[in-house]
């Protein structure tokens, strides 16, 4: 399908709009254009396909009953879409009690961005790719706990002071592994780059 491969952001402010007014054709529309990125997104996240499946159903659950509140200002509709399955991806690996590691193979900000643009040409596919490969390497080279508060901060967009609270650890503590983990990560990007 044509139409899925490069997504017009304008066109999805107008459904987006339908969808605040309630419109059910505005809505599958939306779905039909931007379902098959989403779910590959939930999918990079989650692996099983009926977990990603599920978030899918419960994100344009979600999608439906708060596009009144979507800011264009704020975000690009596919963002604001992306940050739905994201969050209800993140949420459903806290339910089913998994640690809330979420490697960068899986969850790259990159992602976010190629899921906008369709315009990405297959040399600059497999670049990204070798960046989350690259990072996913170093952030497996960080200790456990240092890892699963990085990935609390970055990945799930939680503060400093709610990294403490969820892993229940002073919040220095918290501040100096998130410090002393990018300094890490940035030492470790900087040797592969070399080679």
């Amino acid at each position: 399908m044509e139409k899925t491969s490069k997504l017009d952001s304008g066109q999805l402010h107008i459904w987006l709009a339908g969808v605040a007014r309630k419109d059910a054709v505005a809505f599958k529309l939306l779905y039909e254009a931007t379902s098959p990125k989403l779910f590959g997104f939930a999918l990079r996240i989650l692996v099983k396909r009926e977990l990603a499946e599920e978030v899918l159903q419960e994100s344009f659950v979600n999608i439906w009953n708060n596009a009144a509140s979507y800011q264009a200002s704020l975000a690009a509709p596919m963002t604001w879409m992306t940050t739905i399955v994201r969050n209800r991806a993140f949420d459903l690996l806290r339910r089913l009690d998994h640690d809330v590691e979420i490697d960068a193979d899986n969850f790259d900000m990159d992602v976010v961005h190629a899921l906008e643009s369709g315009e990405l040409t297959p040399i600059q596919s497999l670049e990204m790719t070798q960046d989350a490969k690259a990072l996913a390497s170093c952030m497996s080279r960080l200790e456990g706990l240092h890892r699963q508060a990085m990935a609390l901060a970055f990945y799930h967009d939680l503060s400093h002071s709610e990294v403490a609270e969820q892993m229940k650890l002073p919040m220095g503590t918290v501040k100096t592994w998130i410090r002393r983990g990018l300094d890490k990560l940035r030492t470790c990007l900087g040797k592969m780059e070399l080679t």
